[in-house]
């Protein structure tokens, strides 16, 4: 018996909600909502008493799982390791299909973000990119080719 019935989304911590939002956006997600939790039901769930999260949700314009970003009010936020590489344990990255990969990485140029490294080529089908976001976030760009 299959317990999951869909991809949902993924979620992400972070400290700026405005800077990330505002990230995923110029790569051209849409923002589809925000709120926020607290009390009972997001301490049942997270495990940190007096807890309070603001959220936006944020999805791809054809559809599909979204992206979820949540930002502590209380308690505070806990830093993570913003220089964080691809065989650290953890969340790795968060990937999208980008219609024109040079264009996407130079849209997030423009506002200060840069490569991990550099742009791959795989077998002639895919040519691929790790982009180093705000808070350190990794998030994987590629191009189908052909």
């Amino acid at each position: 018996m299959t317990h999951v019935r869909r991809f949902d989304h993924i979620g992400i911590t972070v400290a700026d909600m405005k800077t990330v939002t505002e990230f995923f956006v110029r790569l051209g997600l849409e923002v589809e909502g925000t709120g926020s939790v607290e009390g009972e039901f997001v301490e049942a769930v997270c495990g940190i008493p007096d807890a309070r999260c603001e959220i936006t949700m944020l999805r791809v314009p054809n559809g599909g799982p979204r992206l979820e970003l949540s930002s502590f009010v209380t308690p505070d936020h806990v830093p993570g390791s913003p220089a964080a590489m691809a065989n650290e344990l953890g969340l790795r990255n968060v990937s999208f299909e980008v219609g024109d990969l040079q264009a996407a990485v130079d849209a997030v140029g423009a506002d200060g973000y840069g490569l991990v490294a550099g742009i791959g080529e795989y077998a002639g089908s895919v040519r691929m990119a790790y982009v180093r976001g705000p808070e350190g976030i990794v998030v994987s760009l590629f191009e189908q080719l052909s």
